[in-house]
Protein backbone atom coordinates (compact mmCIF):
# COMPACT_ATOMS: atom_id res chain seq x y z
CA UNK A 1 0.00 0.00 0.00
CA UNK A 2 1.54 3.02 -1.50
CA UNK A 3 1.90 5.78 1.77
CA UNK A 4 2.38 9.88 1.50
CA UNK A 5 5.22 11.66 2.85
CA UNK A 6 4.12 14.11 5.29
CA UNK A 7 4.95 17.64 4.90
CA UNK A 8 6.61 19.22 7.69
CA UNK A 9 4.88 21.67 9.68
CA UNK A 10 5.28 25.03 9.69
CA UNK A 11 7.42 26.52 12.27
CA UNK A 12 5.32 27.64 15.11
CA UNK A 13 8.55 29.21 17.60
CA UNK A 14 12.23 30.82 16.29
CA UNK A 15 13.45 27.72 17.68
CA UNK A 16 11.36 25.22 15.87
CA UNK A 17 13.33 26.59 12.70
CA UNK A 18 16.44 24.04 11.97
CA UNK A 19 19.60 25.56 12.30
CA UNK A 20 22.44 26.72 14.98
CA UNK A 21 21.75 30.13 16.42
CA UNK A 22 23.08 30.24 20.28
CA UNK A 23 20.80 31.93 23.17
CA UNK A 24 24.21 33.82 23.22
CA UNK A 25 24.42 35.25 20.05
CA UNK A 26 20.54 35.97 19.81
CA UNK A 27 21.01 38.23 22.80
CA UNK A 28 24.07 39.83 20.81
CA UNK A 29 22.73 40.26 17.43
CA UNK A 30 19.72 41.79 19.42
CA UNK A 31 21.82 44.21 21.34
CA UNK A 32 24.20 45.29 18.73
CA UNK A 33 21.12 45.67 16.10
CA UNK A 34 18.97 48.03 18.90
CA UNK A 35 22.32 49.77 19.23
CA UNK A 36 22.67 50.91 16.10
CA UNK A 37 19.12 51.99 15.89
CA UNK A 38 19.33 53.71 19.82
CA UNK A 39 21.93 55.37 17.93
CA UNK A 40 20.06 56.93 15.20
CA UNK A 41 22.54 54.56 12.69
CA UNK A 42 20.46 53.52 9.42
CA UNK A 43 21.80 51.28 6.77
CA UNK A 44 21.07 47.81 5.15
CA UNK A 45 21.22 44.25 6.87
CA UNK A 46 23.00 41.43 4.85
CA UNK A 47 23.03 37.69 5.59
CA UNK A 48 25.56 35.79 3.54
CA UNK A 49 24.76 32.07 4.27
CA UNK A 50 20.97 31.42 5.56
CA UNK A 51 20.77 27.61 6.21
CA UNK A 52 16.99 27.53 7.07
CA UNK A 53 16.19 31.05 8.16
CA UNK A 54 16.80 31.16 12.13
CA UNK A 55 19.19 34.15 12.42
CA UNK A 56 17.56 36.00 9.23
CA UNK A 57 14.35 35.47 10.77
CA UNK A 58 16.08 37.06 13.70
CA UNK A 59 17.43 39.54 12.29
CA UNK A 60 14.78 40.50 9.78
CA UNK A 61 12.91 42.17 13.14
CA UNK A 62 15.33 45.21 13.40
CA UNK A 63 14.95 46.16 9.51
CA UNK A 64 14.19 49.67 9.77
CA UNK A 65 11.94 51.60 7.44
CA UNK A 66 14.01 52.46 4.36
CA UNK A 67 16.53 49.99 4.83
CA UNK A 68 17.16 47.09 3.00
CA UNK A 69 17.34 43.70 4.10
CA UNK A 70 19.26 41.04 1.64
CA UNK A 71 20.44 37.64 2.06
CA UNK A 72 22.65 35.04 -0.32
CA UNK A 73 23.00 31.99 -0.50
CA UNK A 74 23.09 28.86 -3.14
CA UNK A 75 19.96 27.03 -1.41
CA UNK A 76 19.68 24.50 -4.34
CA UNK A 77 21.66 26.40 -7.26
CA UNK A 78 25.15 24.88 -8.39
CA UNK A 79 27.95 25.86 -6.52
CA UNK A 80 31.36 27.74 -8.26
CA UNK A 81 33.81 24.60 -7.49
CA UNK A 82 34.20 20.98 -6.55
CA UNK A 83 35.42 21.77 -3.02
CA UNK A 84 32.05 24.53 -2.84
CA UNK A 85 30.29 21.47 -4.44
CA UNK A 86 31.56 18.74 -2.47
CA UNK A 87 30.85 21.14 1.17
CA UNK A 88 27.26 21.74 -0.01
CA UNK A 89 26.10 18.26 -0.60
CA UNK A 90 27.24 16.96 2.72
CA UNK A 91 26.04 19.74 4.95
CA UNK A 92 23.44 21.50 3.20
CA UNK A 93 21.93 18.51 1.38
CA UNK A 94 18.20 19.26 2.52
CA UNK A 95 18.40 23.19 2.21
CA UNK A 96 15.96 24.92 -0.43
CA UNK A 97 14.85 28.31 -1.43
CA UNK A 98 11.50 27.53 -0.89
CA UNK A 99 12.59 25.78 2.45
CA UNK A 100 13.68 29.47 3.44
CA UNK A 101 11.35 31.49 2.36
CA UNK A 102 8.30 29.19 3.82
CA UNK A 103 9.86 29.37 7.12
CA UNK A 104 10.55 33.25 6.70
CA UNK A 105 7.30 34.10 5.78
CA UNK A 106 5.92 32.50 9.11
CA UNK A 107 7.44 35.14 11.17
CA UNK A 108 7.62 37.65 8.66
CA UNK A 109 4.77 40.08 5.96
CA UNK A 110 7.50 40.21 3.35
CA UNK A 111 10.49 38.38 2.17
CA UNK A 112 14.00 39.60 2.40
CA UNK A 113 15.71 40.62 -1.39
CA UNK A 114 16.96 37.25 -1.76
CA UNK A 115 20.31 36.39 -4.01
CA UNK A 116 20.34 32.61 -5.25
CA UNK A 117 23.98 31.82 -6.14
CA UNK A 118 27.55 31.93 -4.76
CA UNK A 119 28.65 34.50 -2.38
CA UNK A 120 30.73 36.49 -4.72
CA UNK A 121 27.46 37.67 -6.70
CA UNK A 122 27.13 40.25 -3.54
CA UNK A 123 29.67 42.70 -4.01
CA UNK A 124 27.92 43.49 -7.21
CA UNK A 125 24.50 43.49 -6.12
CA UNK A 126 24.59 45.47 -2.69
CA UNK A 127 25.72 49.04 -2.50
CA UNK A 128 29.73 49.93 -1.31
CA UNK A 129 29.25 51.42 2.71
CA UNK A 130 25.67 50.95 2.35
CA UNK A 131 25.19 48.55 5.26
CA UNK A 132 25.66 48.73 9.10
CA UNK A 133 25.46 44.72 9.81
CA UNK A 134 26.60 41.86 8.09
CA UNK A 135 26.78 38.17 9.35
CA UNK A 136 28.58 36.02 7.35
CA UNK A 137 27.51 32.06 7.91
CA UNK A 138 28.71 30.44 4.13
CA UNK A 139 31.45 28.46 3.16
CA UNK A 140 33.56 27.53 5.09
CA UNK A 141 36.64 27.13 2.88
CA UNK A 142 39.07 29.71 3.01
CA UNK A 143 39.22 31.28 -0.53
CA UNK A 144 35.21 31.89 -0.04
CA UNK A 145 35.64 33.32 3.51
CA UNK A 146 38.46 35.38 2.77
CA UNK A 147 36.60 37.15 -0.21
CA UNK A 148 33.40 37.28 1.85
CA UNK A 149 35.57 39.20 4.46
CA UNK A 150 37.27 41.75 2.03
CA UNK A 151 33.37 42.60 0.63
CA UNK A 152 31.79 42.76 4.03
CA UNK A 153 34.65 45.62 4.55
CA UNK A 154 33.57 47.41 1.08
CA UNK A 155 29.86 46.82 2.10
CA UNK A 156 29.75 48.34 5.89
CA UNK A 157 29.23 51.58 6.64
CA UNK A 158 32.55 53.00 9.03
CA UNK A 159 31.74 51.78 12.64
CA UNK A 160 29.20 48.83 11.04
CA UNK A 161 29.51 45.48 12.45
CA UNK A 162 30.19 42.36 10.80
CA UNK A 163 29.78 39.00 12.31
CA UNK A 164 31.77 35.80 11.19
CA UNK A 165 30.41 32.44 12.02
CA UNK A 166 32.72 29.11 12.49
CA UNK A 167 35.51 31.14 13.32
CA UNK A 168 36.97 28.39 15.65
CA UNK A 169 35.14 25.32 15.14
CA UNK A 170 37.61 22.08 14.42
CA UNK A 171 35.78 21.18 11.08
CA UNK A 172 36.29 25.53 9.93
CA UNK A 173 40.45 25.99 10.05
CA UNK A 174 39.64 27.81 7.19
CA UNK A 175 37.12 30.42 8.78
CA UNK A 176 39.70 30.37 12.07
CA UNK A 177 42.49 31.20 9.30
CA UNK A 178 40.37 33.95 6.91
CA UNK A 179 39.04 35.64 10.22
CA UNK A 180 42.38 36.13 12.39
CA UNK A 181 44.58 37.00 8.94
CA UNK A 182 41.75 39.51 9.04
CA UNK A 183 42.68 40.97 12.33
CA UNK A 184 45.92 40.55 12.25
CA UNK A 185 46.36 42.07 8.43
CA UNK A 186 43.50 43.22 7.07
CA UNK A 187 42.65 46.03 9.88
CA UNK A 188 39.36 44.54 11.31
CA UNK A 189 39.14 44.73 15.28
CA UNK A 190 37.50 41.87 17.32
CA UNK A 191 34.52 43.62 19.28
CA UNK A 192 33.61 40.41 21.29
CA UNK A 193 33.83 36.81 20.81
CA UNK A 194 31.13 34.14 21.52
CA UNK A 195 31.26 30.61 21.88
CA UNK A 196 30.97 30.22 17.86
CA UNK A 197 30.65 33.89 16.25
CA UNK A 198 33.24 36.99 15.94
CA UNK A 199 31.99 40.16 16.20
CA UNK A 200 34.49 43.02 14.86
CA UNK A 201 33.87 45.83 13.00
CA UNK A 202 36.37 48.48 10.87
CA UNK A 203 35.86 50.90 13.08
CA UNK A 204 36.83 52.10 16.63
CA UNK A 205 36.11 49.29 18.43
CA UNK A 206 36.30 51.06 21.94
CA UNK A 207 33.14 52.73 22.21
CA UNK A 208 31.02 49.74 21.53
CA UNK A 209 33.37 47.69 23.20
CA UNK A 210 32.67 50.46 26.30
CA UNK A 211 28.75 49.54 26.19
CA UNK A 212 28.94 46.19 26.24
CA UNK A 213 30.72 45.45 28.92
CA UNK A 214 29.10 47.97 31.10
CA UNK A 215 25.56 46.09 29.86
CA UNK A 216 27.14 42.54 30.29
CA UNK A 217 28.53 43.09 33.86
CA UNK A 218 25.28 43.80 34.68
CA UNK A 219 24.29 40.16 33.97
CA UNK A 220 24.66 37.33 36.04
CA UNK A 221 23.81 34.59 33.16
CA UNK A 222 26.64 35.77 30.77
CA UNK A 223 30.45 34.94 32.14
CA UNK A 224 33.14 37.28 30.83
CA UNK A 225 36.76 37.06 30.01
CA UNK A 226 38.50 40.16 29.00
CA UNK A 227 42.69 39.75 27.03
CA UNK A 228 44.90 41.47 25.06
CA UNK A 229 46.51 39.92 22.14
CA UNK A 230 48.71 41.52 19.58
CA UNK A 231 47.61 45.12 20.48
CA UNK A 232 43.65 43.82 20.19
CA UNK A 233 41.01 44.31 23.34
CA UNK A 234 39.79 40.52 23.09
CA UNK A 235 36.06 40.18 24.88
CA UNK A 236 35.40 36.93 25.36
CA UNK A 237 31.55 36.05 26.36
CA UNK A 238 29.57 32.59 27.42
CA UNK A 239 26.58 31.73 28.26
CA UNK A 240 25.77 30.94 31.86
CA UNK A 241 22.38 30.02 31.78
CA UNK A 242 20.98 32.45 29.11
CA UNK A 243 17.38 32.43 28.19
CA UNK A 244 16.80 33.90 24.99
CA UNK A 245 15.70 37.09 24.47
CA UNK A 246 11.77 37.55 23.56
CA UNK A 247 10.82 36.86 19.92
CA UNK A 248 7.19 36.98 18.53
CA UNK A 249 5.52 33.59 17.82
CA UNK A 250 5.21 32.59 14.29
CA UNK A 251 1.68 33.48 12.83
CA UNK A 252 0.94 29.73 12.66
CA UNK A 253 1.15 30.18 16.66
CA UNK A 254 -2.31 30.92 17.08
CA UNK A 255 -3.85 27.15 18.32
CA UNK A 256 -2.41 25.30 21.19
CA UNK A 257 0.59 23.57 21.42
CA UNK A 258 0.22 19.95 20.91
CA UNK A 259 0.20 17.45 23.99
CA UNK A 260 3.68 15.47 24.42
CA UNK A 261 3.35 12.54 23.09
CA UNK A 262 3.66 9.32 25.59
CA UNK A 263 4.74 6.01 24.57
CA UNK A 264 2.72 3.42 24.70
CA UNK A 265 2.36 1.22 28.18
CA UNK A 266 4.71 -2.54 27.22
CA UNK A 267 2.33 -5.38 26.68
CA UNK A 268 1.76 -7.18 29.13
CA UNK A 269 3.71 -10.56 27.62
CA UNK A 270 6.68 -8.00 27.55
CA UNK A 271 5.94 -6.97 31.07
CA UNK A 272 6.08 -10.27 32.00
CA UNK A 273 8.99 -11.66 30.44
CA UNK A 274 11.07 -8.80 31.28
CA UNK A 275 10.04 -9.69 35.09
CA UNK A 276 10.63 -13.27 34.70
CA UNK A 277 14.15 -12.37 32.75
CA UNK A 278 14.49 -10.57 36.10
CA UNK A 279 13.93 -13.26 38.53
CA UNK A 280 16.60 -15.46 36.25
CA UNK A 281 18.43 -12.89 37.07
CA UNK A 282 18.27 -12.48 40.76
CA UNK A 283 18.19 -16.51 41.39
CA UNK A 284 21.70 -16.30 39.63
CA UNK A 285 23.18 -13.58 41.29
CA UNK A 286 22.02 -15.07 45.18
CA UNK A 287 23.63 -18.44 44.11
CA UNK A 288 26.56 -16.99 43.37
CA UNK A 289 26.84 -14.59 46.39
CA UNK A 290 28.83 -15.59 49.91
CA UNK A 291 26.50 -16.80 52.26
CA UNK A 292 26.07 -14.26 54.46
CA UNK A 293 25.07 -11.42 51.71
CA UNK A 294 22.40 -13.74 50.52
CA UNK A 295 20.94 -13.78 53.77
CA UNK A 296 20.96 -9.86 53.77
CA UNK A 297 19.42 -10.20 50.16
CA UNK A 298 16.72 -12.51 51.19
CA UNK A 299 16.27 -10.62 54.14
CA UNK A 300 15.67 -7.28 52.43
CA UNK A 301 13.45 -8.89 49.90
CA UNK A 302 10.69 -10.31 52.30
Amino acid sequence: MATTQESPRPPRRLDDVPGWFPVLDQLLFDWFLSRQVAAGTRGDLLEVGVYMGKSAIFTGRRLQPGETYTVCDLFEGDAPDNANRAESTKSYSRLTRSVFEENYLSFHDELPRVLQGPSSVVPDEVEPASCRFVHIDASHLYEHVYGDIGAAHDLLLPDGIVVLDDFRAEHTPGVSIAAWEAVLNRGLHPVCLSTQKLYGTWGDPEPVQRELLAMVRQRSDCRLSVQTAAGHRIVRLKSNGMEAPPFPPSRHATGPEEPARVAPPAPAAARNGLGQRRSRVRRVAVDLLPPVVTRALRSARR
